[in-house]
């Protein structure tokens, strides 16, 4: 059997089964979700199974009965499952009853579930899941506004990261190398083109095309790139490409399929700036999807092999995947945090933010991703810059890098390589 990795949303969960009714773990495929909640659950039905699915189709209250928690896996292959849980959690509130998981969002009428089914996104494992360092630097402790010290030593060097990020937080291809690593890898896009968005309605006429809007699309990782430079990009020498009115329902589709993971762009409440740049940042589930697309493996990133499709960008295609190892990794300890994780842009880029982690209350720490060891006077001079525009609404500023020591500026900005930061 494959390993259980402890992840940091069994505290989440763990803490909503003893309040709520039912919980949706969702993210995308081979992410961990049904392991987690196998975990926890006394009662299984699985409607990927199409003879359970059958039984269920003809009476779907059947999935409401067992010993709590009742786990529905692959809940969206029969959507009126939804519905019978939320009647089940109307009739009878106990917290822990139901967990659901499901690896796409469908299009339905169901009922949203407000108030009865509470939702949890469950991504590919972090750095600290995957046991690559021990985390010294906590994001709740700077969250906390206290400025705590910083400190520990990482023996993860720049290499271990470029391994990491094409190794995968897949949990299943966990200790997979060379060949099969690829090869699995491979597999996992093709289905996503050849079956799973297929499964949502969505017929392909070109799935040549819509693999190269893919691999578009992971060159501008990191980036707010325009989709229409995206769609550029993979026009094929024969002129052949995705039409924009095509490409719209693809895109639903793979963002419906948690395979898409774009990074909003944080818009304050109070007006402390006057033009923000509104555009995501490109982000795909899983960075090693994005080495995959490309073509790209450890020993090309780290000679600044740009891929198999180039777009203009600031820094190298190691860089931009470094840093959505690292968005990846902080999205997952802010939601642990009950915090949110966006990016900061003004317009025409004069000033820009990698992360932005946002308490409730609406007080931020920023956060820079740098492709470094130690950070240079300019790696620092726009979390200078939003300083002096926030005040004492930054709780902490940093600066997460490739380097081996953690420490704290003498200006108060916090130097962490990212094995040492957990949540």
């Amino acid at each position: 059997m494959i390993k259980y990795f402890p992840r940091v949303i069994d505290f989440e969960i763990d803490e909503l089964l003893a309040g709520v009714p039912a919980i949706a773990i969702e993210g995308p495929k081979a992410v961990g979700k049904t392991r987690t909640a196998l975990q926890r659950a006394r009662t299984v039905h699985q409607l990927d199974d199409p003879g359970e699915r059958s039984v269920f189709f003809a009476d779907p209250g059947r999935l409401a009965t067992g010993r709590a928690p009742v786990l529905i896996d692959e809940w969206q292959r029969l959507p009126s499952s939804w519905d019978t849980v939320r009647r089940a959690v109307d009739a009878d509130p106990s917290p822990g009853r139901f967990l659901l998981t499901g690896s796409a969002c469908p299009r339905t009428t169901t009922h949203s579930g407000a108030g009865r089914i509470v939702t949890a996104r469950m991504r590919p494992l972090t750095l600290v899941e995957r046991g690559v360092g021990t985390p010294t630097v906590s994001l709740q402790a700077l969250l906390s506004g206290k400025r705590p010290p910083i400190d520990g030593d990482s023996d993860v060097t720049l290499e271990d990261y470029t391994e990491e990020i094409c190794a995968s937080g897949f949990p299943g291809l966990r200790g997979l190398h060379g060949r099969a690593l690829r090869a699995q890898l491979d597999g996992y896009l093709d289905r996503i083109v050849d079956h799973d968005i297929p499964e949502l309605g969505r017929s392909i006429r070109n799935p040549t095309a819509l693999r190269r809007w893919l691999a578009a699309y992971a060159a501008a990782t990191s980036s707010t790139t325009a989709f229409e430079r995206i769609r550029d990009a993979a026009t094929g020498d024969d002129g052949n490409a995705l039409t924009r009115s095509s490409l719209l329902p693809y895109r639903d589709a793979l963002t419906r399929l948690w395979i898409l993971d774009p990074l909003p762009a944080w818009l304050p409440t109070l007006n402390h700036f006057s033009r923000l740049a509104t555009p995501a940042k490109h982000q795909l589930a899983d960075p090693a999807l994005a080495a995959r697309l490309l073509g790209v493996g450890p020993d090309s990133l780290l000679s600044a092999d740009q891929g198999a499709v180039r777009l203009p960008r600031d820094g190298t295609l190691l860089g931009a995947l470094f840093e959505s190892l690292v968005t990846l990794d902080v999205r997952v300890y802010a939601q642990s945090c009950e915090a949110t994780t966006s990016h900061l842009r003004t317009h025409q880029g004069a000033h820009e933010i990698d992360l932005i982690v946002e308490r409730d209350d609406r007080r931020i720490v920023a956060i820079e991703v740098k492709l470094v060891a130690d950070p240079s006077p300019g790696d620092l001079k726009h979390l200078h810059w939003l300083h002096e525009r926030l005040g004492d609404d930054l709780l902490d500023a940093v600066v997460v890098t490739t380097g081996r020591h953690a420490y704290r500026r003498p200006d108060g900005i916090a130097v962490v390589p990212a094995a040492l930061l957990g949540p």
